[in-house]
């Protein structure tokens, strides 16, 4: 697994790229911790391992990107989804 690491606002993202099973591509994953505003430590606030339903990204970057960019919108516009 290749990892990208980034902040958005109270939250730490961890972007994940998984070589596909089957075939071609990598599978896009993501983690999102709220780091601020707990008084304990991080808690897991979203996760998806199979991103876009499992789609097969060309490279491993394409599907950092993707997961990174699927969290953003999470946090920013579907707070519903967030456990924390």
């Amino acid at each position: 697994m290749r990892m990208a690491e980034s902040n958005e606002g109270d939250y730490r993202i961890y972007a994940g790229a998984v070589a596909a099973q089957r075939g071609e591509g990598f599978v896009a994953t993501v983690i999102v911790n709220r780091v601020r505003g707990n008084v304990d430590k991080p808690r897991l606030a979203f996760r998806d391992e199979q991103l876009a339903g499992g789609h097969r990204w060309p490279s491993p970057e394409a599907a950092r990107l993707y997961a990174v960019a699927k969290a953003r919108e999470v946090i920013r516009n579907e707070q519903h989804r967030l456990a924390c």
